[in-house]
């Protein structure tokens, strides 16, 4: 069965497509599920005040991002070898659960990590899900993003 992809595409020369603006505020609950504002949770990693300080907590800010639609957190938190020129949010795309499933390594002590986890979303009015194996690895000092081990 054929889905749409729920990553961020990249825009084509003739047309990109601006996401509306999520209404998460700071003192929204944070999105990545954790029992925390948006503040004092991932917000203050989209905002540079913190870096995630495990791959699990990169994940979850992450998802995050996603849902406030924030490409220059993806982006920076993308290694550079796997990470695209740019991202283009579906507007029809709502992000609206993360289940963390698993996590390996990815502590203060290691330098990679996995975390499997199920993002819930709503496509077009439709509910779906995205199951993956995320792995994570440190790149200059800090967490990011490398690749996904399988989706289905």
């Amino acid at each position: 069965m054929s889905r749409r992809s729920p990553r961020p595409r990249q825009p084509s020369a003739a047309s990109t497509r601006t996401a509306p603006k999520s209404a998460i505020t700071p003192a929204s609950p944070c999105p990545c599920g954790l029992p925390a504002t948006y503040a004092d949770c991932c917000g203050r990693f989209h905002a540079g005040t913190a870096a995630a300080p495990t791959c699990e907590a990169l994940m979850r800010s992450r998802y995050a991002a996603f849902v406030v639609r924030d490409a220059a957190y993806l982006l920076r938190t993308w290694h550079p070898d796997t990470r695209p020129p740019v991202l283009d949010f579906d507007p029809g795309m709502r992000w609206v659960r993360l289940e963390i499933l698993e996590t390996t390594d990815g502590s203060a002590f290691h330098t990679t990590g996995t975390v499997t986890f199920r993002a819930h979303y709503m496509d077009h009015g439709r509910p779906d899900s995205l199951h993956e194996k995320s792995r994570f690895v440190r790149h200059e000092g800090a967490w990011v993003y490398a690749t996904a081990v399988f989706i289905d």
